[in-house]
């Protein structure tokens, strides 16, 4: 299981990033301050770093430049409310090895994390996910319904995609919230049940089971048909 040091001192996204990762079979430590996050990145126990740049202390860029002076080879993944070319670049050229702007999406996020934790000798991730007769290409970014492409837009897209990653387990809408629309979402809207409802038309009304009272389920239709 691998170990995730998180260095963001804004309460409310450190705790997002780190419960998304614990639901994604990761082990996330939190700190605060960047001079912590430097004598934790060091101490060798963990496996990558997702560093914010705006951090009390010692900023990301300073963590990162002490990092890389010390011979440290852990992955980073900087995150930044800052979007200028100056500071993508900057944070590249210091040592980072990606790059994401706030606000951001978990599913995102993890993707990169995945990318930057695979193993050279493990045969790479799967770029399409399969439940029943449904199908998401993951390079393309097609679906399929027994054999026939459905269109689908990126929202949607991601939507099906985080249900086809847990098929058979319950997912509140507080969930599929987080992960598709990010830590800025609004909990009390309703824009999880239209999103539903739209890959319901596309995909098939009975592979998304509602749960009443918590949220959807992702079933084989064939087998709820």
């Amino acid at each position: 299981m691998s170990r995730i040091l998180v260095a963001e001192d804004e309460e409310r996204i450190a705790s997002f990033v780190a419960k998304g990762l614990r639901a994604a079979g990761y082990t996330p430590t939190v700190v605060g301050d960047g001079v912590t996050a430097f004598d934790y990145a060091m101490s060798e126990e963990f496996d990558l770093l997702v560093l914010d740049i705006g951090l009390p202390a010692l900023d990301g860029f300073g963590v990162l430049r002490r990092m890389r002076e010390h011979r440290s080879t852990m992955p980073v993944i900087i995150l930044t409310a800052r979007q200028s070319i100056t500071d993508t670049v900057a944070g590249l050229d210091g040592g980072a090895d990606d790059y994401m702007a706030k606000p951001f999406r978990f599913e995102e996020l993890l993707a990169r994390i995945r990318l930057r934790l695979r193993d050279e000798t493990r045969a790479p991730e799967s770029t399409v996910l399969g439940y029943g007769d449904l199908s998401l290409d993951l390079r393309t970014r097609r679906a399929a319904v027994s054999g026939r492409t459905v269109e689908l837009s990126a929202r949607e897209f991601t939507l099906a995609e985080t249900f086809l990653r847990h098929p058979g387990q319950v997912l509140s809408r507080e969930q599929l919230l987080s992960h598709v629309w990010g830590y800025d979402f609004d909990p009390g809207s309703n824009v999880v049940d239209v999103y539903v409802r739209y890959l319901r038309r596309k995909l098939g009304a009975a592979r998304f089971q509602t749960v009443r009272g918590v949220g959807y389920r992702l079933v084989d239709s064939i087998d709820h048909a």
